[in-house]
């Protein structure tokens, strides 16, 4: 078995390939061996066949290098990977993978059975959003590298993608906390830029199309030279009298790459009003260029540094030199060695599952063959007494009394059938009905799904109506548009449309009564098995009634969508803003509810009469003894209650519910 204090890292690039050996020892790494194996010609030079010069370079690797004994974590270019991020609602630990599984489905540009993904999960000390980094490859992608690398005998046990590696070797190199200022790392590749965001315990990646190719497109295009004589007279750019025409050929492309990395920060900023970004540190061999980093210091207004040397890595003897020097272009191949070591904060394997556990079973067949052996000979010993006890029972006769039972048995069953007893009687399901919704517990994912599309959705719109809004603009500077507070379910069993309002046992069911200040059951729910849900939001809007109709209703009727198991359905009047008492027991302003006259938006809302003798109004405890309203979190901020139902007697078309 594999070692897993001894790790290499293979970072598979277009420019070179470059793998980094270190080892574990009394919790300090250190550096083993390392190798940087150049390409002939990039991988970006036109008509250049990629997988061939890629196999050619993996051959002079393993040639050279012994990957036996050692675990192997491989990197994906970012470019050929994805990387998404998304904020999730409030929920238990347990329950995130199912609804990390569903975001998955919506950001990945593929179906999931045709991609290998992970995720990691981020929690800032001073939010209580759960972010999570959903990281993907395609199948077909990954196993073309796994052919080329089995094709030299290196079998890898970890994959990565290039920026969650780089991000791990400056996060363990750096001693990365959540304290650490705000952090840009820019790793400029050969075809494609990775931009890490590293801030408050969280991480965001971002990967576009502008690299060191684009520079050596511009010398060609400006020179009128070969790729090959372009990319030489890059590299030489300092060197070369004529370096002014030269820098002047490449400063287009200077600022396409300033430019992408402010859409960038711009991007993150937006999502994350509180980020305070002050660095940036660059990577790869295309940030040696002259000029770069007093340029990207100019226009992006942050202190911009480069990559020297490893802090906590270093290489005694006569390699000491050469490896300090070739720091700049092993932090991907360092990231990858830290994943396999286990000592990386970010771990999302991509690696297919049948490859892992085909080389899990590889490795445990000696010890199957011990095992096989001493089974054998336990075998052999526990043999005879099982065998002498088998004969014994076949041969002994059952004890009278064990007839006697079978026979008062049977005549206890007649009795009771002639009684009447075990026919023609009415059973009672409801028990079994709600026992029945733990099988079905997942609905509950399904319902927080929901929840956090009407919340996006909104946050969304509100975003596009706020250009013509200074109002609705000045709020959504403080916070989001609408942000969830509470939220309460609740199973009604159906059958004859008394389950709203009976307990089921002849009184009346105080939740269904205390909910009565609510809206009311719309008629096709009545009578259907169905779950209530009451989600209590803060809503910033300067005017609420027109936000809540012309924004936050329209994205509530959407909700209903394919491969719910279930039917959502939205009553005439869904919310209550500024309700006088949620079920959370918040008392908070006077009520306001929507009005089918759009004139009347707005106006208080009115108590609605009780049937029950001696009460008046909705028996609300803010209306008998009426209570100062809680300060909202910001101002500007109403909470309202919205309710809708979920009906899980779905109606067939063309038949009965």
């Amino acid at each position: 078995m594999a070692g897993s204090n001894v790790c290499w890292g293979i970072e598979m690039g277009f420019g070179a390939i470059k793998a980094l050996k270190l080892e574990l020892e009394d919790g300090e790494t250190k550096v083993v061996d390392y190798a940087v194996v150049n390409h002939a010609k990039v991988l970006s030079t036109p008509e250049l066949d990629q997988d061939d010069a890629m196999r050619v370079a993996l051959g002079t690797l393993a040639s050279q290098k012994d990957f036996s004994g050692a675990r192997v974590s491989i990197s994906l270019p970012g470019h050929q990977s994805f990387a998404r991020f998304a904020k999730l609602p409030p929920v238990e630990p347990k329950k995130v993978p199912s609804i990390v599984q569903f975001e998955a489905a919506q950001q990945i540009p593929f179906p999931l059975e045709e991609v290998e993904w992970d995720f990691q999960t981020f929690v800032s000390p001073d939010s209580p959003d759960i972010e999570v980094g959903i990281f993907a490859v395609t199948r077909e992608r990954i196993n073309s590298r796994l052919d080329m690398l089995g094709d030299v005998g290196i079998v890898p046990d970890w994959a990565t993608i290039s920026p969650v590696a780089a991000y791990n070797a400056l996060a363990v190199d750096l001693g990365f906390t959540e304290d650490t200022p705000g952090t840009i790392i820019l790793d400029i590749g050969t075809v494609s830029t990775d931009l890490i965001i590293a801030e408050a315990g969280r991480v965001w990646v971002r990967t576009f199309p502008i690299g060191g190719h684009q520079f050596t497109e511009a010398l060609v295009s400006a020179f009128k030279i070969s790729y090959s004589k372009a990319e030489k007279l890059k590299r030489e750019a300092e060197q070369t009298k004529h370096a002014k025409h030269v820098f002047q050929a490449m400063r287009p492309v200077f600022g396409d790459l300033a430019q992408e990395v402010q859409r960038s920060i711009g991007f993150y900023q937006s999502v994350h009003p509180d980020a305070d970004l002050k660095r940036l540190i660059g990577l790869g061999s295309t940030f040696k260029l002259p000029g770069l980093r007093k340029y990207l210091k100019q226009q992006l207004q942050l202190d911009v540094y480069r990559i020297e040397q490893f802090k906590k890595l270093e290489l005694d003897g006569p390699q000491g030199g050469e490896f300090q020097a070739a720091s700049l272009n092993l932090t991907t191949a360092y990231g990858c060695a830290l994943q396999a070591l286990g000592t990386a904060p970010l771990r999302a394997n991509l690696m297919p599952v049948p490859v892992l556990r085909e080389a899990m079973w590889k490795r445990k067949v000696p010890y199957f063959a011990a095992g096989a052996g001493l089974a054998a000979a336990a075998a052999g010993a526990m043999f005879i007494r099982p065998l002498l006890d088998s004969s014994a029972y076949q041969g002994a006769e059952k004890p009278p009394v064990i007839q006697r039972v079978v026979s008062e048995a049977g005549r206890l069953t007649r009795d009771a059938e002639e009684a009447g007893v075990t026919s023609d009687v009415q059973n009672d399901l409801r028990a079994a009905q709600i026992v029945g919704l733990l099988e079905g517990r997942a609905l509950y994912a399904s319902v927080l799904e929901d929840v956090a599309h009407l919340v996006e959705s909104t946050n969304r719109a509100a975003g596009e109506a706020a250009g013509g809004d200074e109002r609705l603009a000045e709020l959504l500077e403080s916070g989001p548009a609408i942000g969830l507070t509470a939220l309460q379910t609740e199973y009604a069993a159906g059958g004859g449309g008394a389950a709203d309002t009976d307990d089921g046992f002849g009184g009346r069911n105080p939740r269904a009564a205390a909910a009565d200040t609510g809206p009311a059951v719309p008629p096709e729910v009545a009578g259907k098995r169905h779950i209530k849900v009451v989600g209590q939001f803060d809503v910033a809007a300067p005017n609420l009634g027109r936000f809540m109709l012309d924004v936050v209703e329209p994205r509530l009727r959407e909700l209903n969508r394919d491969g719910l198991p279930y039917e959502i359905v939205i009553g005439v009047q869904p919310w209550v803003g500024g309700a006088a008492e949620t079920t959370t027991g918040r008392p908070v302003g006077q009520a306001y509810t929507r009005n089918t006259n759009r004139g009347n938006v707005g106006r208080p809302a009115q108590p609605r009469p009780s049937n029950r003798p001696g009460v008046t109004g909705s028996m609300n405890p803010g209306q008998i003894a009426p209570l100062p309203p809680i300060p909202p979190a910001r101002e500007g901020v109403t909470p309202v209650t919205i309710t809708w139902y979920l009906v899980l007697d779905r109606t067939e078309e063309g038949g009965d519910a």
